[in-house]
């Protein structure tokens, strides 16, 4: 047990208490115990590995506190905690950074350079794309390692100042051989199943980052745009339709015109077809439901590939793919075979080359000079497609990718999926629906490639035929053993590494797994599946996946997925959605808004446990507002946690007598109270209510330090046996008190806890209800009276420390008889001579009479 200082203080606890819980194990996940209890008595958490790019904003806290408060509470429940912590370091945010932060892009045919210096270390914020200098992958890849490594460092400091109750021996990296070991083994046993497959199919397109973009990564965002009304000439000569586009620079495109088979004034004309403006290709006139009567002219052009549903129309319509735009986001340089006239080559020409910004300019100018541009509506802002994280609106390819099974074009599997959801406990319930929605409108498989560098190859080759060409329906793997491998530097049994690229040889994917595709593999990465059996039977599935809810859709839907197609099963029994920080505006927080908050100088001004009782305040799934400059709840917390140390310190300084019981009435009272409370904590959190049980504690330890403590100060430093009563229950609430309040303010109540206990707080059992002999009444009606007597002192503007000749309380005769049960408590706190109780209709201090001053 340590020493009680003086002057008890917050600042130096985080760096104290860290260092010990990691000399003394506190956290570690004890194997042996867990093999003892067996999967019933483990409580698992698939902690979600935040993205080591850039740095840690507080909604990181915020979110992570939610799910360390229960982690905390099922250890100190008994249960042997698997909490681990990823690091997720692959994917384009990394490869962004690292293209910034030294200053260097890939370029794959560039040779390694071993002593290759980057031009800067982080040191200058903005350097354009035009001016990074290309390197090799390798050396790219190097590169990327390197700061992954640097952020993750200064993540993990973060996260220990914070207090995360994390096994620090329990850490993955979405980059490691044993991540991609595990990565290329479940795909390939979705491969060996006809879950994964490849296909040249249109793909949404990222024109910067050069990569094909899945469903899941898609956001709206506002952009300008106007209706250009354009004449289609019917191939009979018969007159013209009119279309309304917003992208004419895709009229070489065009592969049909649709209208809705219900659409009067278009019935006519389903079967026949026009020639396109301009280009002079000739084009069916369709039927769909999906066209919208409503819109613009009521038909549109179906081209390949302007938007999603154009991608529904060609694919149910069966029209041929005409893709102008190329992975640059550029026309490409031929014309399509469907435009053959003279004019219409012509005019593609004065295209090729272009970007798409300038391709409608001059399509523009081109349709206006030969009459076909009947007119330009007014501009208007409009929803378009864009990668999250990108800074230009996709385009539309055709290209070659694989894809998983997702339930998109299964109804069996969405149904499995839908009744896994069902299966888990939501927290909160609301959330449920947010990934039902997302599973119903899923459009098209999870397009899983990614033509990057810095991540999960995948484990395929091609065999090439006699003219060095690809056979796609050859595809070359790799027996599991010798996972995991690299098909760029790997070679495939039964060939040589000098058939690479040749005739009748090999050729390697050079594509990588989306981070999602491993990233969606956390419980296998974190559990051990396929490398330690013994391991994932004691955590799988694991018993809580806690996340923010804007990664429904991709985390949470692909974990579910990869779980279901493996095991069959969900991947955890419950589900714990955080909700957003936002600004004083009630704007989301994001790098993109500007509005971050990073916590490090927040931790540092306010304390640890100060700022986990501020996360811990909010309930899960509601978003919470956050001023850095006048951080109230924070403040709130911080004033917790030293009154945590003071309140113990002064508790500690009455000594209990070696035998002694708790007999006094007041005394048994704030017992019976306090455990009530350990059973609404306890119901609360068991519940994922973590803020109902830091309210419900927190609030009685108010009053167990404003009044209770001072009702029996006096009584305890006069000693006896009811000073002793008194002594036995300030202890025994003082260790329920700070077990309570553990989970929250972690630092101040293992400081409090060492000062007459062993071990830590943080191992110590979690309190329970026991239902002890007293009457809570007493403890609320006596807090009532010292309420009453300390306003009427006010009133006569005296000191609290003033005498009381005489005073009178009036109250109903059954708060009088709990009154009369501690009676000598109240006028000893009160300073009262004489205290008079007499029955009224309500309670109320009738009157006050203070002793003269020579008395006081």
């Amino acid at each position: 047990m340590a020493s009680i200082p003086d002057k008890p203080k917050l600042e130096g606890l985080e760096a104290k208490w860290g260092e010990r819980w990691e000399q003394q194990g506190t956290y570690l996940f004890d194997r042996a115990k867990a093999a003892e209890v067996g999967r019933a008595g483990v409580y698992s958490v698939d902690t979600p590995p935040p993205t080591a790019s850039g740095s840690l904003h507080i909604g990181h806290v915020f979110s992570y506190t939610h799910t360390d408060v229960k982690a905390r509470f099922e250890r100190m429940r008994g249960k042997t905690v698997f909490y681990p912590i990823g690091w997720d370091d692959n994917g384009l945010p990394t490869e962004r950074r690292v293209q910034n932060y030294y200053g260097v892009r890939c370029d794959p045919s560039l040779p390694y350079d071993a002593e290759f210096v980057p031009p800067f270390e982080g040191t200058t914020k903005n350097i354009k794309a035009a001016d990074q200098i290309p390197v090799s992958r390798r050396n790219f890849i190097e590169l990327c390692e390197k700061l992954t490594v640097e952020d993750e460092k200064t993540f993990e400091d973060l996260w220990r100042q914070l207090g995360l109750s994390v096994d620090w021996n329990q850490t993955y990296r979405t980059i490691s051989d044993d991540t991609i070991r595990t990565s290329q083994l479940a795909f390939l046993r979705n491969l060996e199943r006809g879950e994964a497959y490849q296909d040249l199919a249109p793909t949404l397109w990222d024109i910067d980052f050069r990569s094909a973009i899945a469903q899941a990564e898609l956001e709206d965002r506002e952009r300008p745009g106007a209706y250009h009304r354009l004449a289609f000439h019917k191939s009979d000569g018969s007159g013209d339709i009119e279309i309304e586009t917003t992208r004419p620079e895709l009229l070489a495109a065009c592969v049909a015109l649709v209208a809705h088979p219900d659409d009067e004034r278009y019935q006519p004309s389903f079967g026949t077809t026009v020639t396109t403006p301009l280009f002079g290709a000739e084009v069916p006139v369709l039927a769909h439901k999906l066209a919208q009567p409503d819109k613009g002219s009521g038909i549109a052009m179906i081209c390949t590939f302007g938007d999603v549903t154009d991608v529904i129309w060609w694919r149910e319509l069966d029209l041929p793919n005409r893709t102008i735009i190329g992975k640059d986001g550029r026309v490409l340089p031929d014309a399509p075979e469907a435009i053959t006239t003279e004019a219409g080559v012509a005019a593609y020409a004065e295209l090729a080359g272009k970007t798409v910004f300038s391709a409608q300019k001059r399509v523009v100018e081109l349709l206006e000079e030969t009459g076909e541009l009947l007119n330009v509506g007014k501009p208007f802002n409009h929803p378009v497609k864009f990668f999250e994280k990108g800074d230009r609106p996709l385009e539309i390819v055709s290209t070659r990718q694989w894809y998983l099974r997702n339930g998109a074009r299964s109804e069996d599997l969405r149904a499995k999926l839908l009744s896994l959801g069902n299966e888990i406990e939501w927290h909160p319930e609301f959330m449920r629906v947010r990934f039902e929605n997302w599973v119903n409108g899923l459009t098209g498989d999870w397009l899983v490639s990614r033509q990057r560098f810095f991540g999960v190859p995948i484990p395929v080759w091609y065999a090439l035929d006699e003219n060095g060409e690809r056979d796609y329906a050859t595809v070359l793997t790799p027996d599991a053993a010798s996972l995991p491998i690299d098909p760029l530097t790997d070679v495939p049994a039964g060939y040589d590494a000098s058939q690479r690229g040749q005739a009748g040889g090999f050729e390697a994917e050079t594509d990588v797994f989306d981070t999602w595709a491993t990233s969606s593999l956390t419980p296998q990465l974190a559990g051990g599946w396929q490398r330690d059996e013994e391991l994932w039977d004691l955590v799988a599935p694991f018993d809580v996946r806690p996340q923010g809810q804007d990664i429904i859709r991709t985390w949470l839907f692909s974990t579910l997925l990869r779980s279901a197609l493996e095991d069959d099963r969900t991947a955890w029994r419950h589900a714990s959605i955080s909700g957003f920080i936002v600004d004083p505006d009630r704007k989301k927080m994001s790098k993109s808004k500007g509005n971050v908050v990073t916590p490090a100088d927040i931790l540092d001004k306010h304390g640890s446990d100060a700022v986990r009782y501020w996360a811990a305040s909010s309930r899960l799934g509601t978003d919470a507002a956050f001023d850095p400059q006048n951080p109230t709840q924070i403040k709130i917390g911080r004033r917790l946690a030293i009154k945590v140390l003071n309140a113990a310190k002064f508790v500690l300084g009455f000594e209990a007598p070696e035998g002694a019981e708790v007999t006094e009435p007041l005394d048994l009272s704030m017992l019976a109270a306090l455990d009530r409370v350990v059973a609404q904590a306890t119901e609360a959190l068991d519940a994922f209510d973590h803020a109902k049980a830091l309210e419900v504690s927190e609030s009685f330890f108010w009053t167990f330090c404003d009044d209770y403590l001072e009702l029996v100060k006096e009584r305890a430093y006069n000693g006896g046996a009811a000073g002793a009563s008194a002594a036995v229950a300030l202890r025994t609430a003082l260790s329920t008190l700070l077990r309570l309040l553990a989970p929250v303010v972690s630092f101040a109540a293992e400081e409090a806890w060492s000062w007459f206990e062993e071990g830590s707080v943080h191992q110590a059992a979690w309190p329970v209800a026991s239902a002890p002999a007293g009457d809570p009444a007493v403890l609320a009606t006596l807090s009532d009276a010292l309420i009453g007597v300390r306003r009427a002192k006010t009133e006569a503007k005296a000191s609290m420390k003033k005498q009381v000749a005489r005073a009178e309380i009036q109250a109903p005769a059954d708060q009088i008889a709990l009154i009369a049960l501690a009676k000598s408590d109240l006028t000893d706190v009160g300073r009262i001579d004489e205290l008079v109780l007499t029955e009224g209709p309500e309670f109320a201090v009738a009157s006050i009479e203070l002793a003269p001053e020579d008395e006081a």
